[in-house]
């Protein structure tokens, strides 16, 4: 399972020469020109045949009058079509700002309106969303559909399909444009979690170090196959593109995840050795799929990765129960603002450290900075601020939000933390999720460990509501495992655990929790969700499930 020191040295020459994020695919395509790079349903691509289709498609957007800084929307469901269009995009040295294919057609026009792009690529079903505000966004917009169907309605917006641009896969050469590694090469919007999407600026060399790093810490190498069940619009998602492409790994592109069962098999099928996802991700393969049951089938699976928020440590070990002992559990943080990764935990410290996101990964330094800006000591907590190559350049459009994250000492995560005397770094919540009941501050995410410590919950979710006397009470929102789990249970659990106030008020069962298009969970959608349920609950004056 472990590469050798000659593989790591071959994967870190892959960065040598390629200084643009398409020159990885290049590179790949005379490396390994015969070797599978995308698997998708039944198809199969080489990356001698993906370098093709991004240079045909590169040459259309050019014929078409793509300058070099132009900005391209993509909103596509990956698939090898996404693939082809991203590089064919960088190619042409433009600016691709991929758009989360979950959005609606109100969320879309407004940022299509921020960006005001020069091309639109999407599959017929995104493009179908732009029916009710294409008149104002699009014209004179070249739109490109990313599969068979044809243009909805208005045949009077030049539109073309890539199936018609590429009519046949005879090799052409790579195109040479002038292009700075300094370039903006990705706009990528935030899931607007805390406010707004944002539209976040990343220039080539940006994400080109932070690849470099990821592939170093995961000691990836040609070998590897990655099944990407995350969407590429999302940054995770798009970090698993860049860094299988870099090293000449396959990736298995499934769009299916609620269908457990076929993700598995497929990933013994395909000899899989890497897994990739997000905490809900990981609850939804441990309780709602037969990971268990066929982990003796799973001998490739060499890690899985987790990023995207924390990860409840219950679910963690639950995950070391189910997983093979060969498969390794690498933790790790990041931001869109970051390329994707800041900090890794070496699977050797798992169980050890299994609260700490573990340490910065290559080239990025992590200060714990108080109020003041002045770095704090071990043990004691700040925020995390992060510098390196791989910070973004800024907010598209948004100085002052720029401005108020970019600071001499770096990016300021809005991540509470310390680093313990080991040098591992810890988050313990965020600045702006803190809620204040009756005077004391608390972090949502110290009640949610507790409530899954009871190994009752699939997943759980605490929001803070008004409430007359204290200001902001807890509600949980929770998913049993069982039907048979009570509030009455999680209330005595959590007593003996909790200080009272931070006990939630009411525990209320719902089938799901409501998930933004990253699969993290959606707090604004739980707050309209807790709000509903709480008028429900006090209009039916029922105490099955809440205590006083």
């Amino acid at each position: 399972m472990i590469a050798s020191d000659t593989t790591y040295r071959a994967i870190a020459s892959v960065f040598d020469v390629p200084v643009l994020l398409h020159e990885l695919l290049e590179q790949s395509a005379r490396t390994h020109p015969t070797k599978t790079a995308v698997i998708c349903g039944e198809e199969r691509a080489s990356y001698a045949l993906l370098n093709t289709l991004a240079n045909k498609f590169c040459n259309e957007l050019r014929t078409r009058g793509i300058q070099p800084g132009n900005i391209i929307a993509l909103i596509h469901e990956n698939s090898l079509e996404f693939i082809a269009a991203y590089f064919g995009i960088l190619k042409a040295g433009a600016i691709v700002a991929p758009l989360n294919t979950d959005s609606k057609p109100e969320s879309l026009q407004a940022i299509l309106t921020e960006l005001q792009p020069r091309a639109l690529i999407a599959s017929a079903k995104q493009l179908a969303k732009t029916e009710s505000f294409k008149e104002t966004v699009f014209s004179p917009m070249l739109v490109i559909i990313g599969d068979f169907g044809d243009f909805p309605n208005n045949k009077n917006i030049p539109h073309t399909t890539i199936r018609r641009i590429v009519t046949d896969w005879t090799p052409v050469n790579d195109p040479k444009i002038d292009i700075s590694p300094e370039a903006i090469a990705s706009i990528i919007y935030t899931s607007g979690s805390s406010g707004r999407p944002k539209g976040v600026i990343l220039t080539h060399n940006n994400i080109i170090a932070n690849t470099r790093s990821i592939c170093d810490c995961l000691k990836l190498s040609q070998n590897d196959v990655q099944m990407v069940v995350l969407p590429f619009y999302y940054v995770f998602g798009l970090s698993l593109l860049h860094t299988h492409i870099a090293i000449g790994g396959t990736l298995v592109l499934n769009n299916q995840f609620t269908f457990t069962g076929t993700v598995m098999q497929q990933m013994i099928n395909e000899h899989v050795t890497g897994f990739s996802g997000v905490p809900s991700t990981y609850a939804y393969l441990l309780h709602r799929s037969p990971l268990r049951e066929m982990r003796e089938h799973l001998p490739d699976l060499r890690y899985c990765s987790q990023a995207g928020g924390h990860m409840a440590n219950s679910l963690k070990l639950d995950l070391r129960s189910a997983l093979p002992d060969h498969t390794d559990i690498v933790i790790m943080y990041g931001a869109t603002e970051a390329s994707a990764r800041l900090t890794w935990l070496n699977p050797q410290n798992f169980l050890k450290k299994i609260d700490s996101i573990g340490k910065e990964i290559p080239d990025v330094v992590i200060k714990i900075l108080d109020d003041k800006g002045i770095e704090v000591g071990p043990g004691e907590i700040g925020e995390l601020v992060a510098d390196g190559p791989n910070i973004m350049q800024g907010y598209f459009k948004d100085p002052n939000g720029t401005s108020h994250v970019l600071t001499d000492n770096g990016y300021r995560t809005g991540d509470l933390g310390y680093r313990d005397t080991d040098g591992f770094l810890f988050v313990t919540g965020r600045r702006d999720n803190q809620l204040k009941i009756g005077g004391n501050r608390v972090d949502p995410q110290e009640i949610e460990d507790i409530i899954m410590e009871s190994g009752l919950m699939v997943e759980v979710a605490v929001i803070g509501v008004p409430d007359e006397i204290l200001g902001v009470v807890p509600i949980a929102l929770i998913v049993s495992k069982t039907r048979e789990t009570a509030g009455e249970d999680l209330f005595v659990f959590c007593s003996a655990r909790l200080p009272h106030y931070k006990v939630p008020r009411y525990f209320l069962p719902v089938a799901a929790l409501p998930k933004n298009g990253n699969g993290k969970i959606d707090k604004s959608e739980c707050m309209e969700m807790v709000m509903q349920l709480q008028k429900a609950h006090d209009a039916a004056s029922q105490t099955r499930y809440s205590h006083v």
